[in-house]
């Protein structure tokens, strides 16, 4: 059976150096340079895969091999480009449903680094006091150094009520966290939170661009101007993207008709794509505030972006996270799939997102006003010298200042006043509404 599994495999590699030699006699000469090199690199692996068949100390699973080699190509594109196994683009497909079984936690690989973008807000991860930028170390005590996307995904996901040790490097507090975390169904509900703050000022969260987000969003809108709504806040903090046509379509209540959104460049023409507003919007015309932070990553850049480059909405906050590529799922014939960067999102001013960023109009730290008062410098201090003598507290046992900013700060109306962005927020919207007032006098 191995013999003719590596007879086959050679026939394969046989017929793709005919195909590739009966095209480079109608190519350019740089395009048969570039095949006559790709025949070489196909003739070197089938001499290892052969090499390994024939002579690894155990005898080796031939898919494993191909799916090993598959993964390896894919991992070193890039960080968000991988080979899923069907197992795990089964997972993928469960996932863009909005309902799976895990922490609620968007990951990474950054620097080589397994980072969280940021955890899902109500998810055991967010409960647990997990922070975007925090690097996971380990996963049940198995150090992460050189893990894939994919792997670390399967680490992460198991069965609802069983837990997941995780060790934690939080940057820049200088601390070692050490989490235990039980898995749950996760449930995403895309818009949270839609109520009248003061003074007539909406207020809308969107946790994630899932299918159905721009309906939901457009019906939340109208239900908050029913309610008198004139200005708007519009919580982006730590939403980790999602779809992106969910994105582009979310900031259509916002901008007039045949407003580009966002645009995808590549390689190939069918790559560059403009994503234009089709109609005017609903909400176009009201005060807008936008918040974002280190979690807000990939669509809700998209958003931001976007109202930032037509001064449709002031944006808030801090950086965000700086992921602006797009990732096309190509599924293969034996229910596997690639998922592979095919290009990267461009603000409408033609601003790359990817790895710089949604710099905010006003940066605002997003310490809580509870917590400032709770901890001074001092008192931070001595925790990060205790952390670095490993004389540190589990998280759980900690004081609230030092996770409180994690837990849901939003859950009850009258809590919105100890967040100090969303305060900041508001403050402004009542300066500009003030001084709208005055010039139409």
């Amino acid at each position: 059976m191995r013999k003719v599994k590596v007879i086959q495999f050679s026939v394969v590699v046989l017929i793709l150096a005919a195909v590739l030699a009966v095209s480079s006699i109608f190519a350019s000469s740089p395009d048969r340079k570039k095949k006559d090199d790709l025949y070489k690199e196909v003739e070197l692996f089938s001499d290892v895969v052969t090499i390994v068949q024939k002579d690894y100390v155990d005898e080796v699973d031939y898919k494993k091999l191909i799916y090993g080699a598959l993964g390896g190509m894919l991992s070193s594109l890039d960080p968000h480009s991988q080979f899923m196994d069907p197992e795990a683009y089964n997972e993928l497909k469960v996932e863009t449903e909005g309902k799976f079984g895990g922490l609620g936690i968007e990951i990474t690989v950054k620097d080589g680094l397994l980072t969280i973008v940021s955890p899902i807000e109500d998810t055991p991860a967010w409960k647990a006091g997990i922070k975007p930028g925090d690097i996971i170390v380990k996963i049940d005590s198995v150090l992460t150094r050189d893990i894939s996307l994919s792997e670390a995904v399967k680490k992460l996901r198991g069965k609802p009520g069983t837990e997941v040790a995780l060790t934690v490097l939080r940057e820049k507090e200088k601390k070692i966290l050490e989490f235990k975390i039980s898995r749950d169904m996760i449930n995403i509900k895309d818009i949270k939170e839609p109520r009248i703050l003061e003074n007539n000022i909406g207020y809308v969260r969107i946790v994630e661009f899932r299918e159905n987000t721009a309906d939901n969003l457009r019906k939340a809108l109208d239900e908050l101007k029913k309610q008198g709504m004139d200005s708007l806040i519009l919580d982006l903090r730590n939403n980790p993207g999602g779809l992106l046509d969910m994105a582009a379509s979310a900031t259509e209540p916002f901008l007039a008709q045949g407003k580009v959104i966002v645009s995808t460049k590549g390689r190939k023409d069918n790559q560059n794509m403009e994503f234009v507003s089709r109609r005017d919007g609903a909400h176009m015309d009201i005060p807008m505030v936008v918040l974002v932070n280190e979690g807000s990553a990939s669509g809700s850049e998209i958003v931001a972006g976007a109202l930032q480059d037509y001064k449709r909405a002031i944006i808030l906050g801090k950086k965000s996270f700086g992921k602006g590529s797009v990732q096309t799922v190509i599924p293969l014939v034996d229910g596997s799939a690639l998922r592979l960067t095919t290009s990267k999102y461009f603000t409408p001013n033609g601003r790359s997102i990817h790895g710089q960023g949604i710099i905010p109009d006003i940066e605002v730290e997003d310490i809580s006003l509870a917590d400032m008062a709770e901890m001074d410098k001092k008192d931070r201090m001595i925790e990060i010298f205790e952390d670095l003598e490993g004389k540190s507290q589990p998280p759980e046992a900690k004081p609230k200042a030092e996770d409180g900013q994690q837990k849901p700060q939003l859950k009850k109306p009258q809590d919105y006043k100890d967040d100090n962005q969303l305060m900041r927020a508001v403050d402004l919207l009542k300066a500009i509404k003030i001084y709208g007032k005055q010039l139409q006098k």
